[in-house]
């Protein structure tokens, strides 16, 4: 009984495990922006430059 339940928190414990990773891979690369983004972000940056004229 004790062996079976050894076993199953084994593969919790690597189910876990591998989980952190995929979020770990996820969080060290963020998305590139896209061009919309991009292009708002100049908009934001144009007008912002007008107004303190």
């Amino acid at each position: 009984m004790a062996f079976v339940l050894f076993l199953m928190m084994k593969g919790v414990k690597s189910i876990m495990e591998l989980g952190k990773k995929k979020e770990e891979e996820a969080a060290a690369a963020p998305p590139e922006p896209s061009k919309e983004e991009v292009l708002l972000t100049e908009i934001r940056d144009l007008l912002a430059a007008q107004n303190k004229k």
